[in-house]
């Protein structure tokens, strides 16, 4: 059995309908105190874990920074020093967002990290907190993740674009859209490969393909949607946020295909699938 600390969230949603998981929500392991997510995992004894909770409000990060460093810094460090003590494998969900976004080139699993705000040093945190206790572990970065489930980017055009016949974009920033089904897939395999093969253990990243901005990525979305709202690019620095952006969120993948066998998934094809089952769920 896999435990998996999440249940709402939009990759944990698709954990629980792709795999024979245990899925905790927050009444059951509150993230705030990792004493709690470290108790969990004693009582459940599972052959592996997942971490797909995380505080994940970017712009809030910069006002509640010390909920944000522990949900996602000490718990997932707790997490880890049990699985490390129990010998068996953690599977840990990163971001983007440890990067600064300098440059243009995609970002490697070793690059030098350098994060923007405090959502990025929370994440940074986690990231040292599990490789520190020294067990067997994969830190999967990820980013632009999407779904039916939850709030997200793609949704919220669908609504805007919905009501509204043009609609100004950030252009400036690239990234990989991510589909939290195909992030989801990709945790199950990579834990059950770790628990064969422990030297896989290290830094990964795993974003879609290919490589676009917000603004086209809206266009994409209204395209598949059939809206007919014109996209405008803007910059950045058109669009403040209380929390600063990376400019490229490109993600270096190789790694994770060569050892794990996972190839970045194709976005669109999750845009087409999400928007199927959004459809689905209106009927």
């Amino acid at each position: 059995m896999i435990l998996v600390f999440g249940r709402t969230g939009q990759v944990a949603r698709e954990l629980q309908a792709l795999a024979d998981v245990t899925a905790l929500g927050r009444d059951q392991a509150d993230l705030c105190d990792p004493a709690a997510c470290a108790a969990a995992i004693h009582a459940h004894a599972p052959a592996a874990v997942i971490n797909a909770a995380a505080f994940t409000g970017v712009d809030r990060a910069e006002t509640e920074e010390d909920i944000a460093a522990s949900v996602n810094g000490a718990a997932p460090g707790a997490m880890a020093r049990v699985c490390a003590d129990l010998g068996i494998p953690i599977v840990h969900i990163s971001s983007d967002y440890v990067f600064d976004g300098s440059g243009t080139a995609p970002f490697g699993p070793d690059a030098p990290t350098g994060p923007l705000g405090a959502y990025g040093r929370s994440k940074l945190a986690g990231e040292a907190a599990v490789r520190g206790a020294g067990g067997v572990h994969v830190i999967l970065r990820t980013s632009w993740v999407f779904s039916a489930h939850g709030g997200n980017f793609v949704k919220t055009m669908l609504r805007l674009g919905g009501e509204r016949d043009m609609l100004n974009v950030v252009s400036d920033q690239v990234g990989g859209p991510t589909p939290a089904g195909d992030i989801a897939a990709a945790c199950v395999s990579i834990a059950r490969q770790l628990a064969r093969d422990p030297a896989k253990t290290g830094i990964y990243h795993f974003a879609g393909t290919p490589d676009i901005s917000w603004a086209g990525f809206a266009r994409e979305i209204f395209q598949q949607a059939g809206l007919s709202c014109t996209v405008a690019d803007i910059a950045s620095s058109q669009y403040p946020t209380p929390a600063l952006r990376p400019a490229n969120s490109r993600l270096d993948c190789s790694e994770t295909a060569r050892v794990f066998g996972l190839d970045r998934p194709d976005w669109r094809a999750g845009l087409k699938r999400m928007l199927g089952q959004i459809k689905a769920q209106e009927a």
